[in-house]
């Protein structure tokens, strides 16, 4: 569905200036969306996880996937109403009929991606130093520069990338896969028995540990959203974009539950809980080369981490000011790359900033807070539009309106629950 200059997301004022260029495909979105989704979170939550879920932590997994599922079919339906940049704002804006409301949850996003990338670059600057004698801040300021760069390349270009990253990134899990089942076969030998072990026994101590690991493994599912603020740039959005939500989160699920599996079998619980670098215990035995191989693959994933939030926050900033709620000029888009280059280049300037000048580490912890708060409006959005808006047109994507519902009563309870147990 088109917007008119007085619906959510229109673009006005724009005239004949070029326009985003649509050129991304069903296997492009999926995998921009598997690259934003599967991230440092898998690599660095497993061992937090197990400390509360024990044995248990794939069922936390698989818990987090089912609580995301249902803001997950809200941005399926939402996606294909208003296929604008900026998405989030737009909904809340066709939901609430408040611009500021809007423009606040759009700033809330572009706060998210930027954060999250300042953060992503240094860890990035940090595996690069095992290879390059560089000081962090030189390296992280480069990090941050080159994907810049590639951002403004082109979408098709840079996605092309981001995507060849996530291959090699998933590939990396399967390597963790395939070394954690060499180093224990009875695992696969006798698979019926030990994957009857993941199987929690109805007690309320073993649930209790998974329900409180489960808040942590939905932090390792949060990006998927990002794949709504492309979606002027998606081919045929109305069919693309619910069926590319759908596959990210069907494939991070299955992904997820494999690789945690696979560790929480292979690795001693007592060393899997206190590591920071849990993944890495499967390589201690593998030797040199193949850790080495392993840490390029974590650089690989952190530069496609930025990347993509760069990419993710450029279009919010676009779809703000295409909505006319931040100045035209970031509205503009570059005849040649069909990139909008006044966004990306703030973006870049804001992660650059963050990086040098303030406690990442902290601003990084609210992060998630920010994306439930997001989840939450955009479920209420969804859910009023369903109850007092218009009826939506034929080829829109539609879902049960019990889905909102229960993704925004499950946003609310995971920010409850992430406020009283700090």
């Amino acid at each position: 569905m088109m917007a008119s200059n007085d619906e959510p997301g229109a673009v006005s004022g724009l005239g004949n200036q070029p326009k985003l260029r649509r050129g991304l495909t069903l296997p492009l979105l999926t995998l921009y969306g598997l690259g934003v989704t599967i991230g440092a979170g898998i690599y660095v939550l497993v061992g937090a996880t197990a400390a509360k879920a024990g044995i248990y932590a794939p069922i936390s997994f698989l818990l987090a996937a089912v609580v995301v599922g249902f803001t997950g079919f809200s941005y399926c339906e939402l996606g294909t109403r208003y296929p604008v940049s900026a998405g989030e704002a737009a909904y809340v804006r066709a939901g609430f009929n408040s611009r500021t409301l809007s423009l606040i949850v759009g700033l809330m996003v572009v706060a998210s991606g930027v954060v999250s990338a300042a953060a992503v670059a240094i860890g990035a600057a940090a595996y690069l130093q095992a290879f390059v004698p560089l000081s962090p801040q030189l390296l992280t300021g480069m990090v941050i520069l080159l994907v810049g760069l590639v951002a403004v390349w082109g979408i098709t270009e840079s996605v092309a990338l981001a995507g060849l990253f996530t291959v090699i990134e998933v590939g990396g899990l399967g390597l963790v896969v395939y070394f954690g089942l060499q180093s224990r076969p009875e695992v696969l030998a006798d698979f019926a028995t030990e994957f009857g072990m993941l199987m929690p026994p109805f007690e309320v101590g073993a649930w209790s540990g998974i329900l409180a690991a489960g808040l942590l493994a939905f932090f390792a599912f949060v990006g998927f959203e990002d794949m709504a603020n492309v979606a002027e740039e998606v081919k045929e959005p109305g069919k693309t974009l619910p069926r590319g939500i759908i596959l990210t989160l069907i494939m991070a699920t299955m992904i997820y539950f494999i690789v945690v599996s696979v560790v929480v079998l292979v690795v001693p619980m007592s060393s899997l809980v206190g590591s920071a670098a849990p993944l890495a215990l499967i390589f201690e035995s593998a030797g040199p080369m193949t850790s080495a191989m392993f840490n390029i693959v974590a650089i690989i994933a952190t530069v496609n981490g930025a990347l993509i939030q760069v990419i993710m926050a450029s279009r919010v900033l676009y779809g703000l000011a295409a909505q006319g709620n931040l100045p035209q000029i970031f509205a503009n888009v570059n005849g040649l790359t069909r990139t909008p280059l006044p966004a990306t280049a703030l973006v870049v300037g804001i992660i650059l900033f963050l990086a040098y000048f303030l406690p990442i580490a902290e601003l990084a912890k609210t992060t998630s807070t920010i994306v439930l708060i997001v989840f939450a409006f955009v479920n209420l959005a969804l859910l009023r539009l369903k109850c007092l808006g218009p009826e939506p047109s034929a080829d829109v994507f539609r879902v049960p309106v019990w889905v909102p519902v229960l993704g925004f009563a499950s946003s609310c309870c995971l920010l409850l629950a992430g406020v009283l147990f700090v």
